[in-house]
């Protein structure tokens, strides 16, 4: 296992994630934020508090998406999938859309989540933050706007982030 990201690193690329989406999209008057279930609200629900203390003025609306019925893989027989919640509480439509996930592997969750997205409207545009990027892993022409970290890594390779709330500590780690 080697560390990618540990606690301290962790907290700074978010925080620079949240700059760049400050940069890009100022007040977020047209723009919405939506994390991508299950690991990726983790994520989302971090860029979320940063950009509120960021921008404590800012009407910034924050939702998040379940894809699990909307995967290519849903009727494979790769057992239960069991869904998570969706709480999308305001129309997309005609607006920039940041989809937040944790680790962009072969893109058919943000293809996913693409078609998930739809049923709440059609956005102006949509954007990808990912927090770690396995670039040559790609099997969909899908690439992120904002990314925390690239690696490479091999296939039989596995990138995990764990968080605080959920895992005990902060860190993104390579396992082999």
């Amino acid at each position: 296992m080697k560390t990618i990201l540990n606690g301290k690193q962790l907290s700074i690329t978010i925080d620079r994630l949240c700059h760049q989406l400050i940069e890009n999209h100022l007040q977020f008057e047209e723009t919405v934020l939506i994390g991508l279930q299950p690991r990726g609200i983790f994520l989302s629900d971090r860029i979320y508090s940063t950009l509120r203390k960021l921008l404590p003025d800012a009407n910034i609306r924050y939702g998040k998406l379940d894809i699990t019925f909307y995967r290519d893989d849903f009727n494979k027989g790769k057992g239960l999938h069991v869904p998570n919640e969706t709480s999308i509480d305001f129309s997309i439509e005609n607006k920039k859309v940041i989809l937040i996930d944790d680790v962009l592997y072969t893109g058919r969750t943000i293809r996913s989540a693409l078609d998930a997205m739809l049923d709440f409207g059609r956005p102006a545009a949509v954007e990808l933050l990912a927090l770690i990027d396995r670039r040559f892993s790609r099997q969909l022409p899908i690439q992120p706007d904002y990314t925390g970290r690239t690696i490479d890594a091999f296939i039989s390779q596995k990138v995990k982030v764990l968080w605080e709330e959920r895992d005990g500590k902060d860190e993104v780690v390579l396992v082999d």
